[in-house]
């Protein structure tokens, strides 16, 4: 299949500033690129044809306004937010002020990215709907994916499953209860001597477990990622900050480890992944982001960056055309919001003392014999390691006899959601996991 040449087009002006990107495109990849036909078209016409004769974009409308039912709008707050804010197309691309508006606060979240070029985030219908895009943009069936030992299962839906790739693991902790940098260098290490390319999931706070690593552990993790980019070997590092910003104990990182990989060295490509669902407590809304970061070899970083950005906005216009327009425009307008970050600040506070609460019960000696906790400092999880009992069977026992709602994620792994218990339920929650425990014992 022959190249479009505006693929063509965009694959030189990323070559040109990075050679290395082309060896870390998939076969689809390299061929994606935005089309210039109704949209541009549309485009142009917006700016010179007279509004009564422009007969070009696909919505309806009446006497120059956005046709829409009465009975819709009812149910939004035409004030604040008006038809043609809520019921019109977006951008493939997303809106362009949300978009300006998320890497402003990428920046203001993340200070040590100060000076450093990255691209504007591309919005997509929710994190998951990230992890595909990037996912058709960058893996080959049989490429290399690796994750820790505890990992979100939805990932090998969609990059194993749907992509063909092949996920490998690592053990996440240590023996102490940190995060095991050493297996992880062993299992990239060993990786980059089998392929020319590599890609690593960092994701933290983690899913299932709610650990996030401290500066030391980010530290040795870039370092082992930047040694393997100098012997030649593709890297993407690919954070997915779902959980950004819920961390509840001062040792954690601050910061994502994006702002550390996005410039560490020319083989190295940063993609994080983020959105609004978590950190805005918007989850069904479905706004995510994806942005890239990278050393430029030569030229300019903004039609680097622009290339890559249009290969992004390709592919959503080719799957779900573009993320709702009324969930971007609800999540750029409590952005713009001063009440929000006093609101979210509440709100991290309610999660981070139903964490604190769940440690001090946990310090009871008489569960030491039935489980042990695995390290978590952050998020919405955290995960028990049963002793004398499968998780599984625990599972449906504690639904059945206890009423008790958890998820098995491994053979003798339990994650507890501490986001969706109220703190004052959080001491009979584990009241019923232990009697559970005794009674599969008995």
């Amino acid at each position: 299949m022959s190249l479009n040449p505006i693929a063509q087009e965009l694959n030189t002006i990323i070559k040109n500033a990075n050679p290395h990107l082309m060896e870390m495109f998939s076969k689809t990849g390299r061929r994606l690129y935005f089309p210039k036909g109704i949209l541009s078209q549309s485009a142009e016409a917006k700016q010179k044809a007279d509004p009564e004769f422009n007969a070009t974009i696909g919505i309806a409308t009446e006497n120059l306004h956005t046709m829409h039912l009465p009975s819709v709008m009812s149910f939004i707050d035409k004030e604040k937010i008006r038809p043609s804010e809520a019921l019109t197309y977006a951008p493939s691309f997303g809106i362009p002020d949300l978009r300006k508006t998320w890497k402003e606060a990428m920046y203001e979240k993340n200070p040590s990215l100060a000076g450093k070029s990255v691209s504007l985030p591309v919005v997509t219908n929710g994190i998951t709907h990230g992890i595909s895009v990037f996912a058709d943009m960058f893996l080959d069936p049989d490429d290399v994916v690796i994750f820790p030992d505890k990992m979100w299962g939805n990932n090998i839906l969609v990059m194993s499953v749907r992509g063909d790739a092949e996920i490998c693991n690592y053990p996440m902790f240590t023996s102490e209860g940190g995060f095991n940098v050493n297996a992880f260098a062993e299992r990239v290490r060993m990786e980059a001597d089998n392929n020319y390319k590599v890609v690593v999931f960092l994701n933290f706070p983690n899913n299932p477990t709610g650990y996030t690593i401290t500066e030391k552990e980010a530290d040795r993790i870039t370092e082992v990622l930047v040694g393997v980019a100098e012997k030649d070997t593709n890297i993407i590092a690919v954070t997915d900050d779902a959980y950004f910003g819920l961390r509840y104990e001062d040792a954690p990182i601050k910061e994502s480890l994006f702002s550390r990989l996005c410039d560490c060295h020319p083989r190295l490509l940063a993609v994080k992944l983020d959105g609004a669902t978590k950190e805005m407590f918007v989850w069904g809304l479905r706004v995510g982001f994806i942005t890239y970061g990278t050393r430029v070899v030569a030229g300019e970083h903004a039609p680097f960056y622009d290339a890559l950005e249009k290969k992004t906005a390709g592919n959503i216009r080719g799957t779900v055309s573009n993320a709702s327009h009324l969930s971007q425009r609800i999540v750029l307008k409590v952005l713009e919001s001063p009440d929000f970050k006093k609101e979210r600040a509440e709100k991290v506070a309610v999660l981070k003392g139903r964490a604190n609460r769940l440690k001090e019960l946990l310090t009871n000696p008489q569960y030491d014999d039935v489980w042990k906790m695995y390290p978590f400092n952050s998020g919405y999880f955290m995960c028990l390691q049963l002793k004398t009992v499968e998780a599984e069977t625990l599972r449906v026992h504690l639904l059945d006899k206890y009423r008790t709602g958890l998820i098995a994620t491994g053979k003798h792994d339990l994650r507890v959601a501490f986001s969706s218990v109220d703190e004052e339920r959080i001491e009979t929650l584990f009241e019923n996991i232990y009697k559970g425990i005794k009674d599969l014992e008995g």
